[in-house]
């Protein structure tokens, strides 16, 4: 279930278009790594993008460095992996803009309200947006976090993330469950 949730927040944000017929890739129904050109006309134009491909793997890998830091409280080590400008739209409806030192230092403080936090990734990838020339980075994951109380929660996010020329995270809209379903067991 929650992979087919992951798949449409995907085709959401990636396969809408312009209105007019486009060369969409599916999976064959016997072999999940032979794909097929169909022409589908889709009913919604996207506002920003309908062309997407797979991005550069090492768009993934900083960005996976970023949630390491952000983990293990080494928000120093974050900053080689930010622009000199960020922007953070966050899924409880803030929203954190300013320098590349501004930002470390807001997060810094929220940062310290935590003894633990450590991120389980249900599935990430890197992006590119052709028509744009833009990388993005997709994941899908839940935060556990411990304040410094020993009050324990969880959250459920998605973030998309957009990777500047550099390699650089320079924007973020963050998505979020605050109080998951049950599983299933």
């Amino acid at each position: 279930m929650r992979k087919m949730i992951f798949i449409l927040s995907l085709s959401a944000f990636a396969a809408c278009n312009s209105g007019k017929d486009t060369k969409v890739e599916s999976m064959s129904s016997g072999d999940s790594t032979k794909m097929s050109n169909e022409n589908i006309s889709y009913p919604y134009t996207a506002d920003y993008s309908s062309k997407f491909e797979m991005g550069d793997p090492k768009n993934a890998q900083t960005m996976l460095e970023l949630y390491k830091d952000w983990d293990g409280n080494n928000l120093e080590d974050m900053k080689t992996k930010l622009a000199d400008s960020v922007t953070f739209y966050f899924g409880d409806g803030t929203m954190m803009s300013g320098s590349r030192d501004t930002i470390i230092a807001q997060t810094k403080a929220y940062r310290s309200m935590f003894t633990t936090i450590n991120s389980q990734l249900h599935a990430f990838m890197p992006l590119k947006s052709t028509d744009k020339n833009e990388n993005w980075f997709l994941a899908w994951f839940k935060e556990y976090r411990t304040d410094t109380k020993g009050n324990k929660d969880s959250t459920e996010f998605q973030e998309t993330w957009r990777l500047n020329k550099d390699g650089k995270a320079d924007l973020m809209y963050q998505y979020q469950q605050n109080k998951p379903a049950p599983q299933k067991k």
